[in-house]
């Protein structure tokens, strides 16, 4: 009998690693867990823990415990959220909590709108110049989202606001001075973030449009039903799990961002819960505090996915992208033709200044000599060969010109390394959670794997960055830890950890969907001729989800140039790209950071041009935030 069981069991065993899909599956168990699960379960007991001398000193004050470091407590949790210096609690915690609570929804209302209605007239409507505001409209979601708080402060700062540093555009053309609250603070804020996102909301919700049975509003106008209420009652909807999940996981990331109130906060006018969990970690040196608010951002994070994937269950039975097997009456803008003219050059007009404007505001900021200043022009900051700054030249960092500059190019080549070392894991790696998930829909394991690849996801940048900020402190991990080697290549290697972790649920996601489309009768085939798997891989189904899958790719990549909250606590100042364009932004060297943020985002937009050209995969075949 032993040996009959012992029998089976190997049996088994072949079998399970006979097949690739299982033993892709099993590696991705065990790389995720170490990766994804334990940084976790880490981040949350270091919130338990005291993380330094001063940290058990305050402990022991305010509890008379006696406390060290590295001791378990609970004391971090009251310290911060109920500190008996209420002013404490509410600097560091309640205010930020609450103005970036604030500043999520606003930015949720203006994203859902300005996408939503985009997308619906897109698909339902006469408007002209569709194309060219659909590949538009795309920009300000590819640009960083701290790019459009920099073109917003170069267009609206003026002389009247003791903050502004120098005169913006608007001023300078029209001699119109706004507010400086429409320029530093929670409305801007609010409206950038707002704008970043739009074109996401754009994305998810006129791909329902475009795929919903078009036989449902067709049967409605037969009918005689008016515009209004087959929306109301048919396109809402249908459209209600998109539009759910787009505001869902526009709120997770507005209240969680970092750059952009960090742009738009001259004077400390505000001060969000990712701006104060940084000033505790960093500045106080309350790592442990820090990571309370990680914590409880991360549980913010995983509310909105209980409550999206509640939503999504319930309302099932409304969707119907079963394919077009109808063709929509368009809906008609105005009694006469040139009305609708009118409305397409409104909408190709805003669209445009948060798309192509921002991109002549960073020159002509980068070309003055004084910030501000319209009247004196300069190529000083692009060509010169001198150093024109001693704070940085007494970093032993380079001031010189954008094209003389050696902080800058070493630091963009570090970016881009970091990027394609990222697009290669982080795409590779999708593809094949992809095709292991796709042959084992309805298996434990690939439940596990696809739900812990997509997590990193719901996880705040800057949240994700004190995850692994906190690992590096400990045994084993201080290699990785740039404060204390001070080697470059260490920001590379830790940059390049955490980012294709962040960054896989893009890869996954777009992996699954191209899988899952492939009829499974191709590879069969395929078996049947004696393929072998990785031939199966590289010479049939890779062809045929060709664009898919290097969507998958291509998202990593542009995310990841283009990224800096995720990177602000593991890297220094000078070591990728976005970091110098912070340090240069801080120090208030505007025309630098200007010309620095153009750089980026001409390189962005270039690369996104050129592949899709190349192979047809877009930024939208592989989104998934």
């Amino acid at each position: 009998m032993k040996t009959m069981s012992f029998s089976k069991i190997w049996n088994k065993t072949k079998t399970f690693f006979s097949k690739p899909a299982n033993i892709i599956l099993l590696f991705f168990t065990i790389l995720l867990t170490a990766t994804v699960i334990y940084p976790l379960i880490s981040l949350v007991l270091d919130s338990f823990t005291v993380q330094s001398i001063s940290e058990a000193r305050e402990i022991n004050e305010i509890w008379g415990t006696a406390v060290k470091k590295g001791d378990f407590t609970f004391a971090q949790w009251p310290n911060l959220l109920f500190n008996a210096n209420s002013e404490y609690s509410l600097y560091f915690f309640w205010q930020p909590l609450y103005k970036s609570v604030l500043m999520a929804l606003l930015a949720c209302v203006i994203a859902v709108l300005g996408g939503g209605v985009l997308a619906w007239l897109i698909t339902r409507s006469n408007l002209p110049m569709k194309k060219y505001i659909s590949a538009v409209f795309i920009f300000p979601y590819i640009m960083p989202s701290w790019s459009i708080a920099m073109f917003w402060e170069n267009f609206f700062k003026n002389t009247n606001i003791a903050a502004s540093n120098g005169t913006g555009i608007l001023q300078a053309l029209t001699g119109i001075c706004v507010p400086e609250f429409l320029v530093y603070g929670i409305v801007p804020c609010a409206l950038v973030l707002g704008i970043h996102y739009a074109p996401f909301a754009y994305i998810l919700i006129g791909g329902i449009l475009r795929n919903m049975d078009a036989n449902l509003e067709e049967a409605a106008t037969i009918l005689k039903s008016s515009r209004f209420k087959i929306l109301r009652r048919i396109t809402l909807p249908i459209v209600a799990p998109a539009l759910i999940s787009t505001i869902l996981l526009v709120f997770a990331s507005s209240i969680s961002s970092y750059t952009v109130p960090a742009f738009l906060n001259a004077n400390n006018s505000f001060t969000s819960i990712s701006i104060a969990m940084r000033g505790l970690i960093i500045t106080a040196g309350k790592k442990g505090q820090g990571y309370v608010v990680a914590v409880i951002l991360l549980a913010f994070s995983v509310l909105i996915l209980t409550i999206n994937n509640w939503f999504t269950r319930s309302r099932r039975s409304f969707t119907t992208v079963s394919g077009k097997s109808g063709q929509v009456s368009k809906f008609r803008i105005g009694n006469k033709p040139w009305i609708k003219w009118v409305v397409a050059s409104i909408i190709v007009l805003l669209v445009s200044f948060f798309a192509v404007f921002p991109l002549v505001s960073f020159v002509l900021e980068s070309l003055q000599e004084t910030s501000g200043n319209y009247a004196s022009m300069t190529f000083k900051y692009w060509f010169s060969p001198e150093n024109f700054d001693v704070r940085i030249t007494a970093q032993g960092q380079s001031s010189q010109g954008i094209f003389h500059n050696y902080t800058i190019w070493r630091a963009f080549g570090r970016s881009v390394l970091v990027a394609a070392v990222v697009a290669l894991v982080a795409g590779t790696f999708g593809i094949l959670i992809g095709y292991a998930v796709s042959k084992n829909r309805r298996n434990r394991i690939a439940n596990y794997v696809s739900s812990t690849a997509f997590l990193p996801y719901l996880i705040p940048a800057l949240s994700f960055g004190a995850i692994f900020f906190s690992l590096t402190f400990k045994q084993g991990f201080q290699w990785l830890n740039v404060a204390s080697t001070n080697n470059e290549w260490s920001a590379v290697a830790i940059c390049i950890l955490v980012a294709s972790i962040k960054f896989l649920p893009f890869a996954s996601r777009s992996g699954t969907n191209a899988m899952l489309q492939v009829s499974g009768e191709i590879e069969e085939a395929a078996i049947i001729t004696g393929c072998p798997w990785w031939k199966r891989m590289t010479h049939v189904l890779f062809p045929i989800q060709k664009s898919s899958l290097i969507s998958g790719y291509l998202l990593p990549f542009i995310s990841c140039m283009r990224e800096l909250t995720l990177f602000v606590l593991i890297t220094s100042s000078f070591s990728l790209i976005t970091n110098v364009l912070q340090f240069y932004n801080v120090y208030g060297m505007t025309q630098m950071s200007n010309a620095v943020n153009l750089l980026i985002v001409v390189f962005v937009i270039g690369v996104n041009f050129l592949i899709n050209k190349l192979t047809g995969a877009s930024i939208d075949k592989g989104i998934g935030g």
